[in-house]
């Protein structure tokens, strides 16, 4: 635990998240502990996109088992290497695959949330354009040949892939609205990049290209800013998908059979080489996977692609390599060093101003396995939850003692396993994902 003082704002910020139940966005790195294994397992993976290669990767675990702290970290250790990251959240409206703008939606979130190590926050779509036209400036003021010649050559690569012609085309028109200093053009160039036009008409109209970012140019649009990323100077693309569960809820079979197809196609792609500096990391619940009715273990494909690994099974260990990484559920000790974690964020980083003393966390943490088991090891979401609240609560009550807090203490753990299985009469309380 480090003994560096917190900003105030960074501070906040976790403390927020926590008592929210979210992940924090900014500051992880003060309260990650655990799993080291699996980080280890992930930087490889982040090493061998920055090398040219790809990877696939599904983050499994049940609800509030850590899914999305876990890939918040590693999206930070891939920004520390100098890649490009996208992440978003599937919903009923944002899927891999779909005709009715879904994928396109999907496709819009993930490039306003595109992230470089300079802006970790997000929106660094245009940042990324505007270094790529840096770079061409460069190579044109060293070389002697026109910039708009550096650009089209620095592009040429794109049109053997598919939509790459337009993509390049519009990568021109910013940087003839750059030149020009027309915003208008530039403006329009980035809402295509984000797949904010609708029709075609509009998007010739205002950059003279034939076609637009949809459906079903969802995944081939994804590998074409992969190539724009390593052309403006980065490592590589990591895509980041959480809540794939939304696409176990859809109650159409066909709907969800073409969105596991899609997956499919991007397994392939990035196990076979079919693709290079692209990294996909997909976080779901044990259902989502193993579900022989509704899962990806519904796809006879995808079954036998992410099966576990029958000798790591019998040997009672994992196999860190394999496409689907089952998160290990923290130790006792793990969650203690994480509660003190909370603490020291909570006191912004001074041990002289914590709330409450080292006897507190080990009768928390006794109060947790005795109330609900051994489930907050699994889930440890809304202990942590929990935790902000009690220092909480004292921070703000000086009077109150941290015992009886405890021993007031109720916390609730929602477990999938505590869901009812899903049955054909369930599909209809799914309707409204029904598209």
């Amino acid at each position: 635990m480090s003994n560096k003082k917190l900003r105030p704002r960074e501070r906040d910020s976790i403390i927020q998240s926590l008592k929210a139940g979210v992940t924090p966005k900014v500051g992880i790195q003060h309260i990650q502990v655990g799993r080291a294994k699996e980080v280890e397992a992930l930087v490889s993976d982040i090493d061998r996109v920055a090398a040219g290669g790809a990877t696939f990767r599904l983050i499994i675990g049940d609800y509030g088992a850590g899914k999305t702290f876990f890939l918040s970290v590693i999206r930070t250790i891939a920004l520390e290497k100098k890649l490009v990251t996208v992440n978003a959240d599937l919903s009923p409206d944002r899927r891999v695959h779909a005709s009715a703008g879904q994928a396109r939606n999907l496709y819009s979130e993930l490039m306003r949330n595109l992230a470089t190590r300079n802006k970790p926050e997000g929106n660094a779509l245009t940042s990324v354009v505007e270094k790529f036209v840096t770079l061409a400036r460069q190579q044109s003021d060293q070389s002697g040949e026109p910039v708009e010649s550096v650009i089209q050559s620095r592009l040429a690569s794109l049109s053997d892939y598919v939509g790459g012609y337009d993509f390049a085309k519009v990568i021109e028109a910013y940087w003839r609205g750059y030149e020009t200093d027309d915003d208008v053009m530039k403006s329009n160039a980035i809402r295509w990049l984000r797949a904010e036009f609708a029709t075609k008409t509009d998007a010739r109209q205002a950059l003279g290209v034939r076609t637009i970012i949809s459906d079903a140019s969802f995944y081939d649009n994804l590998k074409l800013m992969s190539l724009l990323v390593r052309q403006a100077g980065y490592s590589g693309l990591i895509v980041n998908l959480d809540e794939m569960v939304n696409l176990y809820k859809l109650s159409s079979t066909q709907a969800r059979t073409s969105n596991y197809e899609q997956i499919l196609r991007i397994l392939n792609d990035c196990l076979q080489g079919g693709v290079s500096y692209l990294g996909f990391l997909l976080g779901g619940t044990p259902e989502f996977l193993l579900d022989p009715r509704r899962g990806l273990y519904s796809y006879e494909a995808l079954q036998s692609r992410l099966a576990e690994n029958s000798f790591a099974q019998k040997a009672g260990v994992i196999d860190y390599s394999s496409p689907s990484l089952h998160l290990a559920n923290l130790t006792p000790e793990e969650l203690y060093i994480l509660l003190e974690n909370i603490r020291h964020v909570y006191a912004s980083g001074d041990p002289e101003r914590y709330l409450v003393p080292d006897e507190a966390l080990e009768a928390f943490l006794s109060h947790c396995s005795n109330k609900i088991g051994d489930a907050y090891f699994r889930t440890p979401r809304n202990t942590i939850k929990a935790f902000a609240d009690l220092l909480a609560v004292i921070d703000q009550n000086e009077t109150i003692s941290w015992r009886d807090m405890i021993e007031s203490l109720d916390i609730r753990h929602e477990r999938i396993s505590d869901m009812p299985e899903l049955t054909k009469e369930a599909d209809d309380d799914l309707a409204s994902f029904t598209l």
